[in-house]
């Protein structure tokens, strides 16, 4: 009988020991996109886990091994998502079962994540949808104070890019695209400012501002790459721009450093090793020899031989790489006028998000989150719309100077209608004539002088000539 209680004791001790040695399950974060849903599991070490699907009713199982709960889980918010409860089991002292219960087949990914500078051990679970999500309208927009950005909260709903209410464009005369990347996201904050400020929010607002004064010019469309508070793969980002038919990708951030006291905004476009190193990557990957060069899937690479499919990527991405330096530059010098600048002229590295061959692609730091000052003003209503105006105003200046065929803004051109200073703007609610001037770089007296303004005096729904020196485009 001893020898026996002794193994028992044994025993009992080892299991003991085990579930000490268990990792906890510390929390749960939830985030929805468009067409998935990520929740994520905070770990405070390894663990083994498996995942199966069972039906009627759908569900998820995930067994977690070496794993203990250490939190609750009925405080997530899981309206528009898949989800319908979410309950678990210890099944051992460090057997952990999770079960979803969900109101609609989903297609299951799971994996685990390694620390990094914000979070500790990672178990993430994809669920994506098997039929695209109709995106709900966009949230009621909140007015901000001065000194706010949108909060950030449990879950986002993914939203429909703001409607475009204008003219319909001549037949055969379609919008230039710009697609607008919020970077980060979801799980993903980005830098973090000195009082808390997160990058993603201050992009994604920043983002939103950009695409509503996109929208409001004809012949543009502005598309938000990431529309909510979620996280999307950075090659799945430019991936979603060019099923949007985008003539240019901008993506937008907020950098940080380890010294507080740097400061100042900066251009990026993708370096010419990267853009080598890209056409190599391209040409090896079975599925994007197939796919289309130009956006719009004018030149095919499926029916090329590997040298022919190699030099017309080469040209694709030379052509691309040209026409980013041009756009980043008009960009950088618009967004000087406004805030200091880091670097004076548009530098170029090898940014996994800008190496697309068929679309010209900048990446903007609009400041260093990390430095106080900055981060203030970058939370800023006032501060993000100046932002925002810089950045349009470097777009447009570039395609009124190089506008894609078959587009708007190409027959205004071709049809000398640009260069005749036929090209009007209507004054909206809080416009100034000094923005007006920005917006469309143009000197204030010549815009006094071509509208008969006695003072800088507007009404609401005023229609301005915009002078054709303005027009023909300005380097």
């Amino acid at each position: 009988m001893r020898a026996w209680a002794s193994v028992v004791g044994l025993l009992l001790a080892a299991l003991a020991v085990d579930a000490l040695a268990a990792a906890e399950v510390r929390g749960v974060r939830l985030w929805r996109a468009p067409d998935n849903t990520r929740l994520v599991f905070d770990l405070s070490g390894q663990v083994q886990h498996s995942v199966f699907t069972l039906t009627a009713p759908h569900r998820i199982v995930i067994d977690v091994s070496g794993a203990q709960l250490r939190t609750q889980l009925d405080k997530l918010a899981l309206g528009n998502t898949p989800i319908s409860g979410l309950r678990a089991a210890q099944r051992t002292p460090n057997d952990l079962r999770l079960v979803l219960d969900l109101s609609k087949a989903v297609v299951p990914k799971s994996f685990t994540l390694a620390p990094n500078q914000q979070y500790g051990h990672r178990l993430v679970l994809d669920l994506f949808d098997q039929e695209p999500a109709a995106a709900p309208e966009l949230p009621p927009t909140r007015v901000a104070s001065a000194r706010t950005v949108p909060l950030p909260a449990p879950v986002v709903t993914p939203t429909k890019p703001a409607a475009k209410a204008t003219t319909p464009l001549p037949r055969g005369k379609r919008d230039i695209v710009v697609a607008i990347d919020a970077g980060h996201g979801g799980e993903d904050p980005g830098a973090i400012g000195p009082q808390g400020a997160q990058e993603k929010h201050v992009v994604l607002a920043i983002a939103r501002e950009l695409q509503r004064q996109i929208n409001a010019e004809k012949g543009f469309r502005a598309e938000l790459v990431r529309t909510g508070d979620y996280f999307i793969p950075l090659r799945r980002r430019t991936e979603i721009a060019r099923k949007k038919g985008a003539d240019l990708f901008v993506s937008i951030h907020a950098d940080a450093a380890p010294r507080s006291s740097a400061f100042g905004a900066s251009v990026y476009a993708l370096s010419d090793r990267g853009a080598t190193s890209e056409t190599a990557r391209w040409l090896a990957d079975s599925e994007n020899r197939s796919d289309l060069i130009g956006g719009a899937g004018s030149v095919s690479l499926e029916d090329k031989d590997r040298m022919l499919a190699g030099v017309l990527l080469d040209l694709s991405m030379t052509a691309s790489l040209s026409s980013s330096l041009n756009i980043g530059q008009k960009v950088l010098s618009n967004m000087g006028r406004i805030t200091p600048l880091h670097k004076e002229r548009v530098e170029q590295a090898g940014f996994m998000v800008l190496k697309s061959p068929d679309i010209p692609s900048i990446l903007v730091e609009t400041g260093f989150i990390s430095n106080p000052g900055e981060s203030e003003k970058l939370q800023t209503r006032s501060h993000q719309q100046a932002l925002a105006r810089a950045i349009h105003g470097g777009v447009r200046q570039f395609f009124h100077q190089s506008p894609p065929p078959g587009t708007y803004i190409a027959w205004l051109r071709d049809s000398g209608k640009i260069a005749r200073g036929r090209q009007e703007h209507v004054v909206a609610s809080g416009e100034t004539l000094a923005l007006i001037a920005e917006r469309y770089q143009v000197d204030m007296v010549a815009l006094r002088r071509a509208n008969s303004l006695k003072n800088d005096d507007l009404k609401i729904g005023q229609v301005l000539d915009i002078p054709a020196a303005t027009l023909a485009g300005q380097p």
